[in-house]
């Protein structure tokens, strides 16, 4: 996803997301872990969702805007 996107979403959709990415990840890091993740890039992507959605958090409460 990207950060044009994500900056479009409202507050309550990030937080979901968030959520649902970190379950996600840690499904990720337990089949890697047994070997059974066929794609290990996946791991990378989730990751890096991860971090534009908390970016975007941090610069909306930096802002005080609650979109």
């Amino acid at each position: 996803m990207k950060a044009k996107d994500i900056r479009k979403k409202s507050q309550e959709e990030l937080q979901k997301e968030l959520v649902e990415l970190k379950a996600e990840l840690f499904k990720l890091r337990f089949q890697h872990a047994t070997n059974q993740l066929e794609n290990p890039m996946k791991l990378r992507d989730v990751k890096k969702s991860i971090a534009r959605i908390k970016t975007v958090l941090r610069e909306r409460e930096l802002k005080g805007i609650e979109v």
